[in-house]
């Protein structure tokens, strides 16, 4: 490293972004200035504003003492951690938390020796973090700065004039319960710990994660903690419950930067090591290619028009969805699979983290678009799940099942893949896997549940609501919310019938299709809702459909439109397009949203993060019903949707509240990119995809020639404008273009989408031959 690159990049951030964190660091006209990594970070977006590089292993982030790590209301800082997920709802990762103090060490808990900070004095861009300490904790004027490599964190801290400059590793304090931590302090610049934890919203198996840090130049004093005890010149502490952790301190009167490099590894500590050894570098050439491998990112979408508030809210929605799934495979190709045992990824990379449930709707979509070589391997590695874990994965965090949420969100994701070309080769290993999937469930020796309520599904037509059923492995259960099962249950059948008819599984295909109408089995005809069905067949709970039980994070208002697989189907059952219609805009407070569509949004359709029950209107903060506003393309009136998708869109703001509920690992940064281009995935594990007004004039996606032979798809909507957002005509590469969906396949063989806007809705979209198709 040079002094002087080292003062460019301090004045950089200086100039650019020191004391206002939504404004980047970045060179002003690289796409990466556009982003803020604090959107979410306040109000339960549970994102954090640390570096990683897109798809990493690693994510170090300052963790302020919120569960899931980062607070924007929060004013101190309890370490910087390897490990985050983006917008998880339950405590997760932030493993070896790392904080710089100075003077003797004398507290162990970090609530307790948390340094003190301001946002004036706090900035962040793709891949790179800075803020200054204060004084609480004795952490006066310390300067840390983050940057990060796939399998790597970078700390450089910046000291005050003292011999008594420390760096405190607490590996027994993370963000998730720990089970057990060791350290050891292996020489003058290195420390190695293990750390095995559990949890997530409930209890899992426990994983480990092993790390090893390695500093630039040697320490000259160090010790290890147990408890309250604080020893030194003591070399490990074993492997032991409650805190345990390690310092080293160095003598920064002449020299008062230090820097140090931290590797994890799932698989072992000799793992750590050899990432280590294969992406250490400098600090400063980390933190300009952690840039540049953002910069490409971003440039896969290269947006005309919209204001730069717009540019920067969509350019940071797309920053958050390529931050995960998450390389699980160290440089050699190695990964600790979901047997426990120790495999190799040969001609793939191996990823984990799978919040399925969320990610099925609308960031699968939106990778296999942008990033397919990583989204292929992403659906290799969830068949090396079953392969190697014996059962298809639900909610997987790293080595480990969760079992968190319902349904059967596996198969629209990888049926996705297939439609995509992504499982070329895999095709039949991978519907075998979903038809065991979706025809049994895992033995009891299997940590998963998948379809657990599969035998009353297979035999009735429908997961019984069942809420004092005792959950027979840690996770949440579909007996609790038998609705909601049964419709995603027939939403994962209808994506499958389709997978089975491309394949050839004519027989499959018809048996499949037939039970993704089982949806029509709870249907009240005296309500004209969905409602849950008891074991005895009779409808259960309350008759309101605000006040429905059964129903995962959400109400009967909210999942009756989950019938992506049979739109056509569910509008007839309501009564017809009229009657649909009128349902719709009681949903979405047309009226009043015509009026004041920003105001609706926030006054009349979000509650409070976690608010998910006990409401008739739209709930944008979550997943249930994000779906919900393409509806109206069935009904024939699709400038309703484009005025619905275009109120939604202004809850996505480039402030730190400026995120719809949890982010859940992209989902709802991805729902933001797609719908803001006009284009979203209405029937999600299939190929259909629903047109609303782009928000910008002009979009070109940069697509992977090895998937998408034109290299180039382009949407134009010369014009667009807070009032003149209705379609009036579109043509689909030069040719007059009157449905209201395009297909994958013609995503994948055109080259352009162009769209004709005005004041007033027209006629495009209305006839009965426009409206997206139901499956089978």
């Amino acid at each position: 490293m040079t002094r002087r690159r080292r003062v460019t990049v301090l004045a950089l951030a200086a100039t650019l972004g020191a004391g206002t964190p939504a404004k980047a660091t970045a060179p002003d006209g690289d796409l990466t200035s556009l982003v803020n990594p604090f959107i979410g970070t306040e109000n339960e977006g549970n994102t954090f504003p640390g570096a990683a590089v897109p798809f990493g292993m690693v994510q170090l982030s300052p963790d302020t003492g919120h569960s899931t790590g980062y607070d924007y209301k929060d004013h101190h800082i309890r370490g910087f951690s390897t490990v985050h997920l983006s917008g998880v709802g339950c405590r997760i990762g932030g493993d070896l938390p790392v904080l710089p103090t100075t003077g003797e060490v004398t507290q162990t808990d970090n609530a307790r020796y948390a340094a003190e900070f301001s946002h004036k004095n706090e900035t962040a861009r793709p891949g790179y973090y800075r803020v200054r300490l204060g004084s609480p904790g004795g952490s006066g004027g310390i300067t840390a700065e983050l940057t990060a490599t796939a399998r790597t964190g970078r700390q450089r801290y910046t000291f005050p004039a003292t011999e008594q400059a420390n760096v405190l590793f607490n590996a027994g304090q993370s963000l998730h319960r720990a089970v057990s931590s060791s350290v050891q302090v292996v020489d003058n610049r290195t420390v190695r710990t293990a750390i095995t934890g559990r949890g997530f919203c409930q209890d899992t198996r426990p994983y480990t994660v092993y790390t090893i840090t390695r500093f630039d130049r040697p320490f000259h004093a160090y010790g290890t903690w147990k408890d309250d005890r604080v020893t030194k010149n003591s070399r490990s502490s074993s492997a032991a419950t409650g805190r345990n952790g390690a310092w080293v301190r160095f003598d920064t009167t002449d020299d008062r930067e230090v820097e140090a490099t931290t590797a994890i590894s799932y698989v072992d500590a000799a793992g750590a090591e050899r990432n280590l050894r294969a992406e250490e570098d400098d600090f400063d050439r980390t933190a300009d290619a952690a840039q540049e491998a953002w910069e490409q990112r971003l440039r896969s979408i290269e947006t005309q028009g919209g204001t730069r508030t717009l540019r920067r809210t969509f350019y940071s929605s797309l920053y958050r969805s390529f931050l995960s799934p998450n390389i699980g495979s160290d440089v050699d190709g190695r990964y600790t699979g979901w047997d426990q045992r120790t495999h190799r990824a040969r001609g793939f990379t191996y990823y984990q983290n799978w919040s399925l449930w969320d990610t099925y709707r609308t960031q699968a979509q939106l990778l296999a678009l942008l990033a397919p070589r990583e989204a292929r391997d992403m659906a290799l590695s969830v068949l090396r799940v079953d392969a190697e874990g014996g059962w298809l994965p639900k909610w997987g965090y790293g080595t480990v099942e969760t079992n968190i949420m319902t349904g059967d969100p596996v198969t629209p994701y990888l049926t996705n893949a297939f439609h995509h070309g992504l499982l070329a080769g895999h095709e039949e290993e991978a519907y075998r896997a979903l038809k065991r999937n979706a025809d049994g469930v895992p033995p009891p020796t299997n940590p998963g549940v998948g379809r657990e309520g599969n035998a009353q599904y297979l035999k009735d037509g429908y997961v019984p609501y069942l809420p004092d059923r005792q959950r027979s492995k840690p996770g949440d259960s579909d007996f609790h919310e038998g609705a909601s099962a049964t419709l995603e249950y027939a939403l994962a059948d209808g994506a499958l019938a389709r997978m089975a008819r491309d394949l050839g599984h004519r027989e499959d295909a018809r048996r499949y299709t037939a039970r993704s109408r089982n949806y029509r089995n709870l249907y009240d005809r005296k309500t004209g809702f969905f409602r849950p069905r008891g074991a005895d067949g009779e409808f259960a709970g309350s008759a309101d459909p605000a006040k429905s039980p059964g129903f995962h994070e959400g109400t009967a208002w909210q999942y009756q439109w989950l019938v992506p697989q049979d739109l056509p189907g569910l509008v007839e059952l309501i009564g017809g397009k009229d009657k649909a219609d009128h349902r719709l805009d009681s949903f979405f407070a047309y009226d009043r949203l015509l009026t004041d569509p920003a105001r609706t949004a926030r006054e009349v359709w979000v509650n409070g993060p976690y608010d998910y029950y006990n409401a008739d209107k739209y709930n944008p903060q979550n997943e249930p019903d994000l779906i919900a506003p393409y509806t109206y393309l069935s009904t024939g009136r699709p400038w309703k949707t484009t005025d619905v998708v275009h109120a939604a869109l202004t809850l996505f703001t480039d402030t730190p509240d400026g995120m719809t509920g949890n982010d859940d690992l992209g989902t709802m940064s991805a729902w933001m990119v797609l719908s803001a281009i006009g284009v979203y995935p209405v029937q999600p594990g299939a190929d259909v995809w629903g047109l609303s007004t782009p928000v910008f004039e002009r979009v070109d996606l940069r697509l992977d020639k090895r998937f998408y032979p034109r290299g180039r798809f382009t949407v134009s909507a010369p014009g667009t404008s807070r009032t003149d957002r209705y379609v009036r005509s579109v043509r689909l590469d030069g040719e007059a273009y009157d449905r209201t969906y395009v297909t994958t396949q013609a995503l994948r063989e055109g080259e352009r989408l162009d769209f004709r806007v005005g004041p007033r809705p027209g006629d495009w979209g209305t006839g009965a031959a426009a409206v997206p198709p139901a499956i089978g």
